[in-house]
């Protein structure tokens, strides 16, 4: 089995790494991490105002070696929580929307499945801004899992 784990330095994408490690575990495979470098990106809490309707989020623009670097500082997080789980994992950093670069290395790397974090926010939020992992679930060609 090839699972593929999206992360994105959230709690809930760490959990999504865990549980893929216990799938793996429990039928055999690899497993490989990725993130999507994306310089336009949105950001939650902090001290300055938010600028939109989404009343916790702020449009962050960086740069593409800001994003980038923040990028591999999640991948190697992630790295290090599988490896404390007993896992060597591969590491892999996309480039543009998430959604579709996710789907699409999935479905060019032949990837069994997919596990993505979700952080539930609100229906409002969801609405206007959409989910990953919701996206994910509707673009993607192989089985999605979204964990909490």
């Amino acid at each position: 089995m090839k699972a593929l784990v999206a992360v994105d330095g959230s709690d809930e994408s760490e959990n999504a790494l865990a549980y893929a490690a216990d799938i793996v575990d429990a039928m055999g495979g690899s497993i490989t991490i990725v993130h999507a470098v994306d310089p336009t990106a949105y950001d939650e809490g902090g001290s300055e105002p938010t600028a939109s309707l989404w009343e916790d989020q702020r449009l962050i623009v960086e740069s593409v070696e800001d994003a980038e670097q923040r990028g591999i500082d999640i991948t190697d997080d992630a790295a290090d929580l599988a490896a404390d789980l007993g896992h060597d994992v591969d590491v892999e950093l996309l480039y543009g929307n998430p959604i579709r670069e996710i789907a699409t290395y999935a479905e060019d790397e032949g990837f069994d499945a997919i596990y993505v974090g979700h952080r539930g926010r609100s229906e409002r939020a969801g609405l206007m801004l959409g989910s990953v992992a919701k996206s994910l679930v509707e673009r993607a060609t192989v089985p999605v899992t979204v964990v909490r």
